[in-house]
């Protein structure tokens, strides 16, 4: 028989956000196995308009969270009829007598609830119900493995890495205002404080007497450490803020070409569950320095310069030894390659297929 899996896609309308390029990449990688689990897909909605074929748990959302914090209730069972195993790639997951996997990309928002919205922060209550009715946890990282066990008293808990990015080539340049051709970090990601910018941008600022033409580019959308950045962009010479540019939204193919176009990828952030961006990076043949810190070292391995995220000083001789260093650069780039290749899609995907029908065999509870 085939095992019949209902996956909530919800991160799929809407905004792309890092949760839904996985689940995206999760199901074109189911679909390439060789038995590949039918994907019956639902969203907790209760009016969002829907693709073809997806299910609606009509529940309002933000009810729905302050319930499940609390009761096991409302179940799933009825809406999710026919599937053999339940998975919530997004922190949350309904309750079920099916067997049911929720997937924590990281745990800041547990450890530092100030730092995220409130319906972020609900999600702490909702997988410590689900955690307590028998739900397996699924990480990215080792790293993540840890915390969960430690923050959330986890026993059952599944690490499969994700899959890596795929990188189209390079495309067209593009002509981002105020870079005016010259050479440039990138560092992707919303202006959070997990992200650590402004220690970035006071990074960034110590490179000028050394590198005078380098441009620090910030691509994501904005965020609740802004005004952090904002302020440290101010404590900059003129000359050297007139060089950092903050870019919120571009279409696909203008941020695949930005990303092709960096000297170096700064991945600074204080906590990562796993690490997208450095093997994006990596793909595209882009040198990494990221912070020794979360899941990074454990993800990037020797591909990167590891750096200490709380200094500056050390951010930027990462940064300097990248850029000028053309034989680190090259090596980075090399070891970079090979690094994306241990976390294929079809690893990732067969992973989290093997867990799905190890799930399966325990069969619905009660």
């Amino acid at each position: 028989m085939t095992l019949r899996v209902a996956v909530d896609v919800g991160s799929l309308h809407g905004p792309q956000t890092g949760v839904g390029q996985f689940v995206g990449r999760l199901l074109d990688g189911l679909a390439t196995l060789d038995d590949p689990p039918e994907v019956l897909p639902y969203v907790l909605s209760f009016r969002a308009e829907l693709r073809p074929g997806v299910r609606r748990l009509r529940y309002p959302a933000t009810a729905a969270l302050r319930a499940w914090g609390r009761v096991d209730l409302p179940r799933a069972d009825r809406a999710l009829a026919g599937a053999d195993v339940v998975h919530g790639p997004n922190y949350v997951v309904p309750p079920s007598r099916l067997p049911t996997v929720v997937s924590v990309h990281d745990c800041w928002f547990l450890q530092q609830p100030r730092d995220v919205g409130g319906a972020v922060r609900r999600f702490g209550a909702v997988l410590r119900r689900a955690v307590r009715r028998g739900v397996t946890v699924h990480v990215p990282s080792q790293h993540t493995a840890g915390q969960v066990r430690e923050l959330l008293g986890a026993e059952r808990v599944a690490v499969v890495p994700l899959g890596s990015p795929t990188v189209l080539p390079p495309g067209a340049p593009v002509h981002l205002a105020g870079l005016e051709g010259r050479p440039y970090v990138l560092a992707l990601g919303a202006k959070e404080p997990r992200k650590n910018l402004p220690r970035l941008v006071d990074a960034f600022g110590l490179l000028d007497r050394m590198l005078p033409e380098l441009a620090l580019v910030l691509l994501g959308p904005d965020g609740p450490d802004q005004p952090a950045i904002d302020e440290a962009i101010g404590r900059l010479p003129r000359s050297v803020a007139e060089r950092v540019l903050l870019v919120d939204y571009v279409s696909d193919g203008d941020r695949n070409a930005i990303l092709h176009g960096a000297s170096a990828l700064a991945y600074p952030s204080l906590d990562e569950g796993f690490g997208f961006p450095a093997l994006e990076a990596m793909a595209a043949g882009v040198p990494v320095m990221a912070a020794d810190a979360g899941s990074l070292p454990e993800i990037c391995g020797e591909a990167a310069v590891l750096v200490n995220p709380r200094n500056p000083s050390a951010m930027a001789a990462g940064l300097h030894r990248i850029i000028t260093d053309s034989t680190v650069s090259a090596e980075l780039v090399a070891l970079g390659h090979e690094r994306t290749e241990q976390f294929s899609l079809a690893r990732s995907a067969a992973g989290m297929d093997e867990l799905y029908r190890a799930l399966a065999m325990e069969g619905p509870d009660g």
